[in-house]
């Protein structure tokens, strides 16, 4: 069927399509009068961020738009729950109604219990919507208009409590959970610590590092303290074995840098020379027996014993000093070594403190962490206020929302020209009919021998004559 051909047939049963127009419309219109009136309340909440009062830097971190938008869904999910529901129940006392605790009993107890049977019913008319931003429209559909207010006003304030409850009640089971930590975590300090001290007053060591460093200048010094020691033994063995070889040659004696600076053999060998002019004197006036002369010849042997009296004491204090040097050399090998062995006990018992050192630093950090959750914890568990903020309350709605007239009718007028077009349709389908020539062309197998126009009546050319139109009036 071609266009044409339906509003051949449309014109042609206008009657039936009006009809079923006009029964739509009166159908949907009788029932939207008829049908219980319902009423619609909505109340506005802006949800910010959360944890907006929590001292957690790990909170106040920039939010992502996919986390919002998963954070603003969560608190619609929220909002629906029973949770929030039977908080309404319970702060507007509905299960102590008269009427309300009359329907459940006629209901029966397959509901559970009337607080449940009341919080179900109330998420039937509620309706929460939301858009890209972050406020949250909370809307609910009761009989009565003061109903529908008071209700939308309910979920609102039961949500914000709910979710005041959910981020008071686990801060304050964490705070609980971290005192209890705390207590342990400060007796592992105290114990780590207490280990710490007794290591120290045992084993002398006060740092793991400093003393260590005390140690090994020490055993620095000592080993340059040998070092010049064995230097001054060679020195000495080179003038000990020197003054052995000039032992029995004065002249070479007298060359020894201990011979040449002692002041008393230098007094000695003045006098002597004092002595031998002397000598020389009185040999040539009086001769060599003359008695002043064998007394200062006497003299003079005598001043010559004493220098190499003072000579082999120079001699014997060269081979004490070279074997008091020796002796020092060992003294200070032996403390060398003692210093070494006590500069490896010290580093094993540093590296022991260390390892005290690092347990008492791990408990303090961990007393520490646990010591600042706590304080977070705490201040979470006291909050009084939420992220959730009123921003408009329910009014009481002045109009109905369900049914809405003007929306029914003029949805029955489309469903009335839908039903009235298939109804048309149907019937000439079910009852062809040859209205046009376009109808033979329409599934019609007959040949066409003519057709026959539309009878008009004739129009005259001229005006008749006078007479001629009564004549034509009485035949007539």
């Amino acid at each position: 069927m071609n266009a044409a051909l339906f509003w051949s047939a449309l014109r042609a049963r206008r009657g039936v399509f009006l009809a079923v127009l006009a029964v739509t419309v009166v159908v949907a219109t009788a029932a939207s009068l008829v049908l219980p009136k319902s009423y619609r309340a909505t109340a506005s909440l802006v949800v910010d961020r959360p944890n907006e009062q929590s001292i957690d830097q790990a909170f106040n971190a920039l939010v992502s738009p996919n986390e919002r938008l998963g954070y603003i869904q969560t608190q619609v999910d929220v909002i629906e729950s029973g949770k929030v529901a039977r908080r309404v129940v319970a702060e507007h006392d509905l299960a102590a109604r008269p009427e309300v605790q009359e329907e459940f009993a006629e209901r029966g107890e397959e509901h559970g219990s009337i607080e449940e049977w009341l919080a179900q019913g109330l998420l039937q008319g509620l309706e929460v919507e939301t858009s890209q931003s972050s406020v949250v429209d909370v809307s609910f559909v009761d009989a009565t208009p003061s109903g529908a207010a008071e209700m939308a006003n309910g979920f609102a304030k039961a949500y914000m409590d709910t979710t005041l409850e959910l981020q008071v009640e686990p801060a304050r089971r964490a705070a609980a959970w971290f005192d209890d930590q705390l207590q342990t975590l400060r007796a592992d300090l105290a114990r780590a610590q207490s280990k710490l001290n007794d290591y120290q007053r045992s084993h002398g060591i006060l740092s793991a590092e400093g003393d260590l460093d005390i140690e090994q200048k020490h055993l620095a010094d000592l080993a340059g303290q040998l070092l010049r020691a064995q230097e001054q033994t060679m020195i000495l063995q080179g003038r000990e074995g020197q003054a052995r070889s000039a032992a029995n040659v004065e002249s070479l004696l007298e060359q020894l840098p201990e011979v040449e600076a002692s002041e008393q053999i230098a007094r000695l060998k003045g006098d002597l020379l004092a002595g031998e002019a002397r000598l020389e004197m009185l040999a040539t006036q009086y001769g060599s027996n003359y008695p002043e002369y064998r007394r200062q010849l006497a003299e003079n042997t005598s001043r010559r014993a004493r220098i190499a009296a003072e000579m082999a004491k120079i001699v014997g204090s060269v081979e004490a000093q070279r074997r008091e040097s020796e002796r020092r050399e060992v003294e200070i090998e032996h403390a060398i070594e003692a210093q070494r062995a006590r500069l490896l006990e010290s580093e094993e018992g540093r590296d022991e403190l260390a390892i005290l050192a690092g347990d008492v630093k791990t408990a303090q950090s961990a007393y520490e962490t646990a010591m600042q959750r706590y304080v977070v914890t705490q201040v979470d568990g006291r909050a009084s206020q939420t992220n959730v903020a009123l921003l408009s309350a329910a009014a009481v709605p002045t109009q109905v929302y369900r049914p809405n007239l003007r929306l029914n009718v003029a949805l029955s007028l489309v469903v009335g020209v839908l039903l009235g077009i298939g109804m048309v349709i149907a019937m000439e389908l079910a009852d062809r009919r040859v209205r046009t020539i376009a109808d033979l062309d329409w599934g019609a197998e007959v040949p066409l021998l003519g057709t026959l126009g539309s009878w008009r009546p004739p129009v005259p050319l001229g005006l008749p004559a006078p007479g001629a139109t009564r004549q034509h009036a009485g035949a007539s």
